[in-house]
């Protein structure tokens, strides 16, 4: 959970995608602060860089980040009410990432929290909150690719209540429509894959259920750094995180579920390019229970981030990728299995993203770089038309979810959360 520069809060998030022993998807900041990384926004190339990332690499799946505060253009007081000109502006972020025929994770990344007081214990009412996620489920009801991720790093809570209003939320989204979207549900003391099953977490909830009755497309969501405190802030790994994820596996297993790594990361540094290459190995090889994971962080941030995935755009107008994200994220997945981009792909992708425009919902979404300050990330979309299918979920979730191509996912940040 390291705390990024509020200038460099926008990034993408890199998940791997499950294939052939290869996971299925690879893939208190003023409002001021908050950007978008779209070039018709005056930010970052973010659909340059998916573009990127889906046509040249074949990852499959953005993390888009936001917060709270930034859907509602509130920064002082809770509402349950989303505003139509960031929700706009979000929507075209979310545009970018699905014209790439990704899928696309909506992040309100918030800890739980809004301006320090916890959701359903003593700040914002559970009927507020559900009321945003209904908004933007509503907005996208009808896409399959976008992915539901309730909230980033809950901390220091009544897990029993959490687990209350994350039932609240599931409930909501799929009264609203999304009746098959993947939705990510987040334990306490931050989502560690080590604590989630002794804090009770995992049980909890996984006591989540759809309206009839079924878990179908619910999984664990699941953060893990490999440094010492993990917090993501410091350069040198000191884990491979194997042990950890080695319990998850085995617990999810035991469990008949599945989870979805939706951060991680580490540095270039000498120790990470061995324990980061070595973690994503492992997640690869156990795509039975791990659909994928999420690597922070391109998008906004440049190359002198601690954890820089971001590709290097050439004068001819093609990106580069990092030797990290090529030796750590990519390679463990291609090796598992992991299809190639699509022969029609160039080899190179242009840069400049292609202009979205926003829906005419009135209404809904937007989004804002939402770690709060903490290990920020972003991700990048990556889309795949390969005709490998991805192996059948051991939680029942519906085809639509579960017909995607082995892939890289990644995931681009899209702000700054005001917690």
């Amino acid at each position: 959970m390291h705390f990024p520069p509020l200038s460099s809060l926008l990034a993408f998030l890199g998940l791997l995608a499950a294939a052939q022993a290869a996971v299925q998807y690879l893939g208190s900041c003023p409002l001021s602060t908050a950007t978008l990384p779209l070039t018709e926004l005056g930010h970052a190339d973010g659909g340059g860089q998916m573009k990127h990332f889906v046509d040249d690499d074949g990852v499959n799946m953005f993390r888009l980040p936001t917060s709270w505060q930034f859907l509602i253009n509130n920064d002082k007081e809770v509402s349950d009410t989303l505003d139509p000109t960031n929700a706009g502006r979000y929507d075209q972020f979310v545009q970018a990432c699905l014209s790439t025929g990704a899928y696309c994770m909506l992040d309100v990344h918030n800890f739980a929290r809004f301006n320090g007081g916890i959701i359903g214990q003593g700040g914002p009412s559970d009927d507020m909150f559900v009321a945003i996620w209904v908004a933007l489920a509503k907005m996208y009801a009808k896409d399959d690719r976008v992915v539901f991720e309730i909230t980033n790093e809950p901390h220091d809570l009544d897990l029993d209540l959490w687990v209350q209003t994350c039932q609240k939320v599931v409930t909501g989204i799929r009264n609203a429509g999304a009746t098959t979207q993947m939705i990510l549900l987040p334990g306490t003391n931050f989502d560690s894959a080590a604590t989630l099953i002794s804090t009770g977490s995992a049980d909890a909830l996984l006591e989540i259920t759809n309206p009839d009755g079924s878990t179908d497309g619910l999984y664990l969501d699941i953060h893990k750094y490999l440094d010492n405190n993990n917090s993501g802030q410091n350069e040198e790994c000191t884990t491979n995180n194997v042990g950890n994820f080695s319990m998850v596996a085995d617990y999810l297993r035991g469990k008949k579920r599945q989870g979805l790594i939706s951060e991680t990361g580490a540095s270039s540094s000498a120790s990470c390019m061995t324990d980061f290459c070595t973690q994503n190995a492992y997640l690869n090889a156990n795509d039975d229970v791990f659909i994928g994971y999420v690597a922070w962080a391109a998008g906004q941030f440049d190359s002198t981030y601690v954890l820089s995935l971001t590709p290097t755009l050439q004068s001819n107008g093609s990106y580069t990728d990092n030797e990290l994200f090529s030796q750590c994220v990519l390679a463990p997945y291609r090796k598992a299995g992991g299809p190639l981009p699509t022969p029609q792909s160039s080899t190179t992708s242009s840069a400049g993203a292609t202009k979205t425009q926003s829906k005419t919902s009135p209404a809904t979404s937007s989004s804002e770089a939402d770690r709060g300050g903490l290990k920020g990330g972003s991700n990048v979309a990556s889309t795949s038309t390969t005709a490998a299918s991805a192996p059948a979920s051991t939680n029942g979730v519906p085809p639509k979810v579960v017909q995607v191509v082995k892939n890289v996912i990644v995931a681009m940040m899209a702000g700054a959360a005001l917690l």
